[in-house]
């Protein structure tokens, strides 16, 4: 089992930025795809960014050009840097470990960009 723990989330106001983390609690990035998404009051949730077990990246085109995902092995900590928010980035942020059938997610953070 793998435990997934959010944190970074908070209020900010609109074109600040925020740093959120996932700290997993065992080592699982050579195997697991990680992936932040994110769910807004009302709205289904969204795929926002993922990072292979090799590395390589992608980010959702809403989000393009602002967020950036990246990894910390040796912590096993994944990041999403989050740059020029918008109000409508509002929404609770998830991450997910995913390899096979293996499927985890954390409880989320929130975040708030106010206008």
């Amino acid at each position: 089992q793998v435990q997934l723990v959010e944190s970074g989330g908070g209020l900010v106001q609109a074109g600040g930025s925020l740093r959120l983390s996932c700290a997993a609690s065992r080592s699982i990035f050579s195997r697991f795809t990680m992936g932040w998404y994110r769910q807004a009051p009302g709205k289904q949730r969204e795929l926002v960014a993922t990072i292979t077990s090799g590395g390589s990246t992608n980010t959702a085109d809403f989000v393009k050009g602002r967020f950036t995902i990246s990894r910390d092995s040796a912590k096993n900590t994944v990041y999403l840097q989050m740059n020029s928010l918008k109000p409508e980035d509002t929404a609770v942020y998830y991450c997910n470990a995913i390899w096979g059938l293996m499927n985890h997610w954390g409880k989320g953070t929130p975040v708030t960009v106010s206008s």
